[in-house]
C-alpha cells in the first residue's frame, strides 16, 4: 500500500523522500520514481511539510514513530503527520500526544481500499483529526483519494477504520461460506458467484475480489489471513472496550485463527473459502 500510495504522490507532482523499514521496498519505489532514500524515519521527515505512512501493526506504528530515529525525533515544528495505518485508537493517541509534544500536527486517516484502489487513485480516506491539520493534507490525499470523509477527533478514523473492517471482514467470511454451500449443493462456482455480485449482496467487494475466489491457486495476495486476525483482534477488543457485542467478528476471528493454524497465514483473504473446502472434504 506504502509503496503505491508513494507512486501516485509522485505522479501527482509532490517532491517525496522514501523511507521503508526493508529498503528493498524502498529502492523499488525510488527505481519508479526517482525519489531519493533517507537513511532513517527521522532523516526521511527532517524539513518534510508532511509526512505519511502506512504500516502493518500497532508494534510497527509506534516503532517507526517512536523510536531514535522515529518520525518524531526528525518532524520539524508546524509539520503534519498522517498515519493511514489500521491500528488501535490508543495506538493514534500515544503517537498524537508524542507528535504534539514537538509542535507539529497529527492525523490518523485509515484507508478503505487495495492496492489497485490506490493505484486508481480511488481511496475512502476517513479522517480523524483537527480542521486546520486535515484542511492541510487534504490536497496531498486527493492523489490517492476519490473522497476524505471527516470522521471527527483524531483517533476517530481508527475507529472507524475497524467498524469498517468488521464488515469488510464479515463479507468475506459470508461470502466463503455462501460459496462453499453453493458448490457443495452441485451449483458451478462461476455462475453462482455471478449471482451473488448482482444481486441484492453484491458490493464492490465482490467484484475487484473476484478473480481470487474463482481462481484461488493463482490467487494475489492482497491482504494476508495473518493481517485478516490482527484487524479482528483489534475490532473485538475495541468492541469489549466500549461495550459493543461483535458476536460475528469473534466467530470470524476463530474461522480465521483456524484456517491461520493450518499453515495457510500468508495466503490471501479469500483463501477462507479454500480452508472451508477443504474442512468439507
Amino acid at each position: 500500500m506504502g509503496g503505491a500510495m508513494a507512486r501516485r504522490f509522485a505522479g501527482a507532482g509532490y517532491p517525496l523522500i522514501l523511507w521503508n523499514r526493508d529498503r528493498s521496498k524502498a529502492e523499488s519505489v525510488a527505481a519508479d520514481t526517482g525519489a531519493p532514500i533517507a537513511d532513517s524515519a527521522a532523516a526521511a521527515s527532517a524539513g518534510a511539510d508532511v509526512i505519511i505512512t502506512s504500516l502493518a501493526d500497532d508494534d510497527a506504528v509506534i516503532d517507526v514513530y517512536l523510536s531514535s530515529n522515529g518520525v518524531v525525533a526528525g518532524i520539524s515544528e508546524g509539520a503534519v503527520a498522517v498515519d493511514t495505518s489500521t491500528v488501535d485508537p490508543s495506538t493514534i493517541e500515544r503517537v498524537g500526544e508524542a507528535v504534539d509534544a514537538k509542535g507539529a500536527l497529527f492525523v490518523d486517516c485509515p484507508v478503505s481500499g487495495s492496492v489497485s484502489t490506490v493505484e486508481a487513485g480511488q481511496l475512502t480516506i476517513m479522517a480523524g483529526g483537527g480542521a486546520n491539520a486535515i484542511d492541510r493534507v487534504e490536497p496531498v490525499l486527493g492523489a490517492i483519494s476519490k473522497r476524505v470523509i471527516r470522521v471527527g477527533e483524531r483517533g476517530a478514523g481508527a475507529a472507524t477504520k475497524l467498524a469498517v473492517n468488521s464488515l469488510l471482514h464479515g463479507l468475506n467470511i459470508a461470502l466463503s461460506e455462501a460459496l462453499v454451500l453453493a458448490e457443495r449443493a452441485g451449483v458451478d462456482r462461476e455462475p453462482a458467484y455471478e449471482v451473488f455480485a448482482s444481486g441484492a449482496a453484491g458490493a464492490p467487494f465482490l467484484d475487484y475480489k473476484r478473480a481470487a475466489y474463482q481462481d484461488p491457486d493463482d490467487a494475489t495476495v492482497a491482504f494476508s489471513l495473518d493481517l485478516v486476525a490482527k484487524d479482528l483482534e483489534l475490532i473485538t477488543a475495541l468492541g469489549q472496550r466500549v461495550g459493543s457485542p461483535m458476536s460475528q467478528a469473534e466467530t470470524g476471528l476463530r474461522i480465521v485463527q483456524q484456517a491461520i493454524e493450518s499453515g495457510m497465514g500468508d495466503d490471501d483473504l479469500s483463501a477462507v473459502a479454500v480452508f472451508l473446502r477443504r474442512q468439507a472434504g
